[in-house]
Parts: C-alpha cells; sequence; structure tokens
C-alpha cells in the first residue's frame, strides 16, 4: 500500500482474465488429471489380469455415478489437453500470436473440446 492506502497494483478481484491465461492454466490442470487417469487405467488393466472377480469390481465401480463422473472428466481432459496441443503447435511454429487469433483460438479449443466429449459420450 502507498500513502493514500491504495493498493500499488490490479489485486484480482479487479482484474480480468484473459481467456488465453485460463486456457493456460486448465492445461496444466488437465495434464495433472490425465496423469491420475493414467492410474486409473492401469488399475483397470491390472484388474483383467487378475480375472474376472476383480474386473467386476472395478467395473461395478468405473460403473458408480462417481465412477462416470470421473470418466467423464478423464475424457473432457483428454479433448481438452489434445486440443489445446494442437494449439501450441502451431504457436511452436509461430502462428496464432495476435491477440485476436489467439483469443478466438482459445474459444475454439473450449467449443472443440466440449463437441468431442459429446459426441464420444453419445457414440460409445
Amino acid at each position: 500500500m502507498n500513502k493514500t492506502g491504495r493498493p500499488l497494483s490490479p489485486h484480482l478481484t479487479i482484474y480480468r482474465w484473459p481467456i488465453t491465461m485460463t486456457l493456460s492454466i486448465l492445461h496444466r490442470v488437465t495434464g495433472v488429471a490425465l496423469s491420475v487417469g493414467l492410474i486409473a487405467l492401469v488399475v483397470w488393466l491390472e484388474s483383467i489380469a487378475f480375472g474376472a472377480d476383480a474386473y467386476a469390481m472395478v467395473a461395478g465401480l468405473m460403473n458408480t455415478m462417481i465412477g462416470k463422473i470421473l470418466l467423464l472428466g478423464w475424457s473432457y481432459a483428454f479433448f481438452f489437453h489434445f486440443s489445446n496441443g494442437i494449439r501450441h503447435l502451431f504457436w511452436d511454429v509461430g502462428m496464432g500470436f495476435e491477440v485476436r487469433q489467439a483469443n478466438a483460438s482459445a474459444w475454439f479449443v473450449v467449443v472443440t473440446s466440449v463437441l468431442l466429449t459429446t459426441v464420444y459420450w453419445f457414440t460409445v
């Protein structure tokens, strides 16, 4: 604080987060979620190796409401991370750095990941 009692820099309550910053954070979060999902995938694969009883137990857990929400979240995380990764590949070759292009590609990633998740869950 300075002598007038006002903050020296913008505070989080008045700072507007740009979509590109939000997607950057979400890219990291979905990467962590996919790592946890990989552990779940390994558990599922091991249950197949351990026999029908173990598989039935894991399949039963994934068939509950919480299991389906986790699977939905992991599939969204996959499609979001995948779509945003393609966006980063364009950035790696120097394309899409203008503010309007970055914002448009960010919204494209959000829409694409939601659409891909929806299509996946309605075709499974």
